[in-house]
């Protein structure tokens, strides 16, 4: 029986309009999970500071993507593996063309499993509500100082900034013509299309080099991964199998093998329980 290996993207594509996993999508993935074993994981921008408790009732057994494949999130351990840092000279260039625009980005460090998010004290409404639905998290902590990039030289694994799209758009068009070693990602915000976010990891990281690590080291046969947004793309397309749900991004639906119902209707987990039903019966 071919061993496959699936692996969703969390907001608009789990996650449904109150970027919950509905507990249906929660019953359908755990039963798969523990009576058939199925290999189940998700890739998301998140951090373990909000995907762990998102995922809590769905019981994962092998690692999480976070952080878009900066790193992996041991649920058994409760620590990260597969770290890739941004070279630290990389995240003072990077600060300073955040900066010229005007933008000040959180700036991830990984403090022997905790992250730190370093941030100026110049906060916005956004990033203050962004701040206080994650302030109780065992996982994570904000620091905010006037001069924070310089605050600490643990290894950096993301660079988050959220503001107008086209503001961003614009910092990311610096960062790339200044040819600063790293990945970066913008795209927009799934709630308001005139905002957006720019994620910046190392070089190399992708979702798509992710999803390839994992499917590598579960010894699976078939990747399939779903997907809504422009950054889920890349892993699409490294995928052996790759579906969008209907409330994905034309650009999203246009690549994918399958559209499949709108994130609003557990469209995934039913979708996972239909594949694995058919691949029983042969």
């Amino acid at each position: 029986m071919t061993r496959t290996l699936y692996i969703t993207d969390l907001d608009g594509t789990l996650l449904n309009s109150d970027s919950r996993v509905s507990e249906r999508s929660k019953a359908i993935l755990s039963d798969l999970v523990t009576r058939h074993n199925i290999l189940f994981s998700i890739a998301t921008a998140r951090t373990p500071a909000t995907a762990v408790e998102l995922m809590s009732g769905v019981p994962t057994r092998i690692p999480l993507i976070v952080m878009a494949g900066a790193a992996m999130w041991d649920t058994a351990l409760g620590e990260y593996v597969n770290t890739v840092p941004i070279p630290e000279e990389s995240v003072q260039r990077l600060c300073t063309a955040y900066e010229a625009h005007g933008v000040h980005p959180f700036v991830y460090r990984n403090h022997h499993g905790v992250l730190h998010a370093y941030h100026h004290t110049s906060i916005d409404d956004d990033e203050r509500h962004f701040m206080g639905e994650r302030t109780s998290s065992p996982y994570k902590r904000f620091v905010v100082a006037a001069e924070p990039y310089s605050a600490s030289t643990a290894p950096t694994l993301l660079i988050f900034a959220m503001n107008r799209f086209k503001l961003l758009d614009a910092v990311q068009r610096d960062i790339i013509a200044a040819r600063i070693p790293c990945h970066s990602v913008c795209y927009h915000d799934i709630f308001n299309h005139d905002n957006g976010i720019l994620e910046v990891y190392a070089p190399g990281v992708t979702k798509a080099a992710a999803v390839t690590r994992l499917k590598e080291q579960t010894g699976a046969d078939r990747l399939v991964v779903f997907g809504d947004n422009l950054n889920d793309r890349e892993m699409m397309q490294a995928a052996d199998y790759s579906v969008a749900v209907e409330n994905a991004f034309d650009e999203v639906k246009a690549i994918a093998d399958e559209t499949i119902g709108a994130n609003t209707a557990d469209s995934v987990a039913r979708w996972i329980a239909a594949d694995v039903e058919r691949n029983l019966n042969g």
